[in-house]
C-alpha cells in the first residue's frame, strides 16, 4: 500500500529535500531495515539515521532491500562531539557512508552543538568543505539554538541548509522558527506527534480537528507540520503507521484549525536544552 511519495521543498544550496520522511530511532538491524523498507515501498523518500542511533548499517540495509536507485533517496545522518572539527567532520562522514553503504550523503548534521565542548563552530567548517568537494548535497545542524547559528554565521559566514530540532504543538519553538526563516534555514521537526506519549495524540483540541476531517489525530498532527513549512520525520516500526503518516497531501488545515493547534505550545521548557545536553 502507497500513499504517495512527499512534496519536496528546495533547500539553501540546491537540494530538494522531501517534507516528510522516517525517523529511526530506536530501531536497530533487522527491525530498522524493515520499517526503511515498508517506508520506501509506502512512498518514503527521506530517512533519517545517526551515528549514536547504532543504525546506519540496518538503515542502509533497508534501502538495499526495497530496490530502490540511491538517486532516489535522500539519506540524512548526524554525527557526534568527538568529530567536532574539520578533519573530524570528513572522517564521521567517511565512517557514516560505509556504514550505510552509500558514496554519497544528502545531508549531513551535527548532532549536538555541545557548547560546553566548544567546537561546532569548527566542525560547520569541516560540513562545509564536504558540501563544496560534492560529498554532501546539503549541510546541517541538530538541536542548535539560534545563539549558536548566529555565532556559526558571525565566525564564518556559513549559513546552513537544515537545523533540525525537537518540535511539536507542544513545543513549537516560536524563536528558532522565526530565526531560521530570516536566515533561508529550513527548519525540521524531531519528534513531531511528542515522542512516546499519548498526551498529544488524546488532546481535546488535536481529537476534535481530526474527527472533523476524518483523519487521525497523528496525521493532523503531520499536517500542522507541514503547513508551517518545516520538514518533519515521524518514527514508526508498524507498517500501518508508516503508511498513515505520509497520507496527509490530500487535506488542508483552515486558519483557526492552525492557530489552535499552535496555541497548545507550553514553552521551551517543554524541549531538551542543548546547552546541557548532548553527545
Amino acid at each position: 500500500m502507497t500513499a504517495g511519495p512527499a512534496p519536496t521543498v528546495p533547500l539553501l544550496h540546491g537540494a530538494e529535500m522531501p517534507v516528510l520522511g522516517l525517523g529511526t530511532w530506536p530501531l536497530r538491524g533487522a527491525d530498522a531495515a524493515a520499517a526503511v523498507r515498508t517506508a520506501i515501498e509506502a512512498g518514503y523518500r527521506l530517512v533519517d539515521t545517526a551515528e549514536n542511533y547504532q543504525n546506519e548499517d540496518g538503515v542502509g540495509q533497508g534501502i538495499r532491500d526495497a530496490g530502490i536507485d540511491r538517486s532516489e533517496m535522500f539519506i540524512t545522518t548526524k554525527f557526534n562531539k568527538r568529530w567536532h572539527s574539520v578533519d573530524g567532520a570528513r572522517t564521521a562522514f567517511q565512517a557514516s557512508c560505509q556504514r550505510l553503504g552509500v558514496d554519497y550523503l544528502d545531508l549531513l548534521l551535527i548532532h549536538w552543538p555541545n557548547p560546553d565542548q566548544g567546537r561546532y563552530v569548527e566542525a560547520v567548517k569541516g560540513l562545509d568543505a564536504l558540501l563544496n568537494d560534492g560529498s554532501l548535497r546539503a549541510i546541517g545542524t541538530s538541536n542548535f539554538k539560534p545563539a549558536h547559528l548566529r555565532r556559526v554565521i558571525e565566525e564564518t559566514g556559513i549559513v546552513v541548509d537544515v537545523n533540525q530540532i525537537q518540535l511539536s504543538p507542544y513545543t513549537t519553538r516560536k524563536e528558532s522558527r522565526a530565526f531560521a526563516a530570516e536566515h533561508g534555514i529550513l527548519t525540521e521537526s524531531w519528534s513531531p506527534i511528542g515522542g512516546a506519549s499519548d498526551q498529544l495524540r488524546s488532546d481535546p483540541v488535536i481529537t476534535t480537528i481530526a474527527q472533523r476531517h476524518n483523519k487521525t489525530p497523528s496525521q493532523v498532527v503531520l499536517r500542522w507540520h507541514i503547513q508551517l513549512g518545516l520538514v518533519t520525520i515521524p518514527k514508526s516500526a508498524d507498517p500501518g503507521r508508516i503508511v498513515e503518516n505520509i497520507d496527509i497531501f490530500d487535506f488542508e488545515l483552515d486558519t483557526d484549525e492552525m492557530a489552535a493547534i499552535t496555541g497548545l505550545d507550553r514553552g521551551e521548557a517543554e524541549a531538551a536544552d542543548s546547552d546541557a545536553f548532548g553527545h
